[in-house]
This record gives structure tokens, C-alpha cells and sequence, in this order.
């Protein structure tokens, strides 16, 4: 009996990992060229999805992120767009429709920040905030959207930020848009829930990422930040493999609406 309890045991085991396998699936990544979009589509090309990334200045043929998805043996095919020009988003939206079915998995990751205190805030600097990091990712999820749930299934996962919970300093159109994108994330959920699709989002803590970079070039800032963070260190990247692959598979099916922050213990505090 022993024996027959410790096969069965084993046998359910690797029927809950099954679940978070990707195989035969696609996923489209935008901001996929390096730092935490690299890693998603690193580990959502690791759990067997083929990679479709999109990114402004990401190179169409032997880029970083395609050698490390085929090496996995999984397929990739490059766009490029610029997210802060409309009519590149929508040119970029109908040549990926006329080339592509429509994707298992839309990971909206990209994005920017401008650094400037409120008070001399530019208009241009507000303006290419939101644009990429709001109304790029509604339009794209939007578009994608619609095709997702006449198919009846689909993974929309959106990257956050602490920002979506807090203001910040010297950033008021990153922290705008953030906020916005957990609302979309819930609002989007309300309405495709019923019809197979869910959406959710991740909001990164403090990531040694390009963003982040001013920020850990200030040592008062940097000591401030790191004193308060519980797992005592920046996050990395990799620090992303795990949620955005629970994110996008079966596993989290009962799951939409949700902004999963993975922040070292920051929010707890």
C-alpha cells in the first residue's frame, strides 16, 4: 500500500506542474529587448511557448532575446514599434493580425519613465508617459482582446509597479499611468472573465533594471530604498520567471483582475 501511495502521490505531483506548461502556445511580449521583458519571455520560451516580441529599437533578426529562445528550441519572430507613435502602434497591430494568429498569451511590458519634479513637469514628458504606458498597452489589449474572446480563451498580463499603489517622487506620469493600468486590469477582468480570457498584472518592486538606474546611482536614495526593503536587495530580472509563467498558464485560471506584486516584502512594511 505504501508503494501504491507514493506512485499516486508522485503521479499528482506531475499532474500540477503540467499545468503550468506552455507548450504549443504563443505568446506576444512587447518590451522584451533586455532587463525584465527579456526574463518573461526567457522563461515563458523556457515553460515551451513560442515567443513573438515587440519592442522600438528591438533588431528583427539575431538579437539577444532570439538566441535565447531558440536555443530553448522554441520559435521567434521580431517587431518593431514605436509605442509612443499611434499610428506605428496601429500599423504594427494590422501587419501582426495579416501575419500571425491570434496570440495565447499578451504580455504588456513596456514602457518608460521621465523624471522631472511636478512643478516643471513638461507636457512632453507627460505625454509620451501615458501614451506608451497607458494607452499603448489599452489599445493593444484591446485589439488582441477582441480576438481573444471570440476564441473563447486568452492570458492578458500587464507590468504594474508600486507606482500603482503609491505616488512616488518626481514622477507624476509614470505613477498616473501605473494607477491606470491596475484599474484597466480589473476593468478589463470585469467584462472577459465570463468568456475565458483572464487579465492580470505584475507590479515589480525595486528592480536592478535601466528604470531604476538614477535610483541606485543616489546613494542616499539607494540606502533609503534598500534599508526598507525586507528581502534586503534589489530585485533582479529573474526574480519575474516565475509569476509571469504562473500568470500565463492554466494554473492560474481561477485567478483575473488581480495585481500580483512581487516587490522583496516593500508593500508589507
Amino acid at each position: 500500500m505504501l508503494l501504491t501511495y507514493n506512485n499516486i502521490e508522485f503521479q499528482y505531483k506531475l499532474m500540477i506542474l503540467d499545468t503550468f506548461k506552455l507548450d504549443g502556445k504563443t505568446a506576444l511580449i512587447t518590451g522584451c529587448k533586455r532587463g525584465i521583458g527579456f526574463a518573461m519571455a526567457e522563461a515563458l520560451a523556457e515553460a515551451g511557448a513560442d515567443i513573438i516580441g515587440v519592442s522600438a529599437t528591438l533588431e528583427l533578426h539575431g538579437s539577444e532575446i532570439e538566441k535565447a529562445v531558440t536555443a530553448l528550441g522554441r520559435k521567434f519572430q521580431a517587431y518593431q514599434c514605436d509605442f509612443n507613435d499611434r499610428q506605428s502602434l496601429y500599423q504594427f497591430i494590422e501587419q501582426f493580425k495579416s501575419e500571425n494568429s491570434t496570440p495565447d498569451i499578451l504580455v504588456n511590458n513596456a514602457g518608460t519613465i521621465l523624471r522631472e519634479p511636478a512643478a516643471e513637469h513638461p507636457d512632453e514628458y507627460w505625454d509620451k508617459v501615458i501614451e506608451v504606458n497607458q494607452n499603448a498597452p489599452f489599445i493593444l489589449s484591446r485589439e488582441i482582446g477582441k480576438d481573444m474572446l471570440v476564441r473563447g480563451s486568452g492570458k492578458i498580463i500587464f507590468t504594474a509597479s508600486l507606482l500603482t499603489f503609491q505616488g512616488g517622487i518626481t514622477v507624476p506620469g509614470y505613477a498616473a499611468s501605473k494607477g491606470a493600468i491596475g484599474q484597466l486590469t480589473m476593468a478589463l477582468s470585469n467584462e472577459w472573465a465570463s468568456k475565458g480570457v483572464q487579465v492580470n498584472a505584475i507590479a515589480p518592486g525595486y528592480i536592478a533594471t535601466d528604470n531604476t538606474k538614477a535610483l541606485r546611482n543616489d546613494p542616499e536614495r539607494s540606502t533609503s530604498i534598500l534599508g526598507r526593503i525586507p528581502a534586503n536587495r534589489w530585485g533582479e530580472p529573474n526574480d519575474f520567471k516565475g509569476p509571469i509563467v504562473f500568470l500565463a498558464s492554466a494554473a492560474s485560471n481561477y485567478m483575473t483582475g488581480t495585481v500580483m506584486v512581487v516587490d522583496g516584502g516593500w508593500m508589507g512594511r
